[in-house]
């Protein structure tokens, strides 16, 4: 099997890319590093011939980003997917395309199943929803798969509130489950090499990290690691950005078990690699600034 990884410079691609590598399958990068800018109608000059599965690596999971920028997010979770969901259904190609937790609402007072329908409450998740129904009417070879919420992005939170005297605000009343990158990549991976194998199962799936948590206790939690200064004050408050956060985004993950095998890793698993994956982004992002 032939598969191409879209990707941009965010851990994600790299890491998958190195996954996918270590397997049999062949394997092409395909980076994009300016979404927001891709001529669409350009694909055919990207996508090789003989592509069999397009894995779209472009992963969002920030919905006070696409607040910033929502022409950005619109390009990126809504109309690149789908140009390239219409470019692989007219050549035989399937899709693997990635979503989020934020398609729904949050009023559910149990746990999201993949059957459940999205009703976002903002720009990130009404775009992904917007993707999912598009992509089940143009391909039925794809495969959609919703994550929780990214824990790279709650991390970063911690680190910048560090240089700050404020305390950093954390809503416990929104609870959820993060998932690492290196998890992801794991499970994209387990995924793409069962259907290499011949398994014809697509439609959603969900994954996210084991255990279930708030906000506020995941602000504590890596508040808690070794480099974190001891003075860092996390409190249970509603911060600007919080109500772009539905109350509950718990994602049931038994579809993903059921038809893949693929368990649930405790995403605390992953915090110290996750916090070291960051850490040296920042260290070679630093090194690559020119001097004054």
């Amino acid at each position: 099997m032939h598969v191409l990884v879209v990707h941009d410079y965010g851990p994600l691609g790299k890491i998958l890319l190195e996954r996918l590598r270590e397997t049999s399958l062949r394997v092409s990068p395909l980076l994009v590093s300016k979404p927001v800018s891709a001529d669409l109608s350009a694909l055919e000059n990207w996508i090789p011939e003989d592509t069999d599965l397009i894995v779209n690596a472009l992963w969002q999971a920030d919905p006070e980003a696409a607040e910033r920028d929502p022409e950005g997010a619109h390009k990126t979770v809504f109309s690149l997917p789908l140009a390239i969901a219409e470019y692989a259904r007219d050549r035989g190609m399937a899709l693997f395309q990635l979503s989020s937790c934020y398609v729904f609402d949050g009023r559910k007072q149990s746990g999201y199943l993949a059957s459940n329908p999205g009703q976002p409450v903002n720009e990130l998740g009404n775009w992904q929803w917007e993707c999912e129904q598009a992509l089940r009417t143009l391909l039925p070879r794809h495969i959609i798969l919703r994550t929780g919420w990214s824990l790279s992005r709650f991390i970063r939170k911690v680190q910048a509130s560090t240089a700050t005297t404020e305390a950093l605000s954390l809503p416990g009343r929104c609870v959820g489950q993060p998932v690492s990158v290196r998890d992801l990549a794991r499970v994209i991976t387990a995924v793409i090499q069962q259907l290499d194998c011949g398994a014809e199962v697509w439609g959603t799936f969900q994954y996210a990290g084991a255990e279930e948590i708030s906000l506020y206790e995941l602000g504590l939690v890596i508040a808690s690691l070794p480099e974190i200064p001891e003075d860092l004050h996390v409190v249970d408050d509603m911060p600007a950005w919080g109500v772009l956060e539905p109350p509950n985004t718990t994602l049931i993950c038994t579809k993903i078990r059921n038809t893949f095998g693929i368990k649930q890793f405790p995403w605390r698993t992953g915090l110290l690699g996750e916090w070291a994956m960051l850490k040296d982004e920042a260290e070679r992002a630093e090194a690559e600034v020119p001097a004054t």
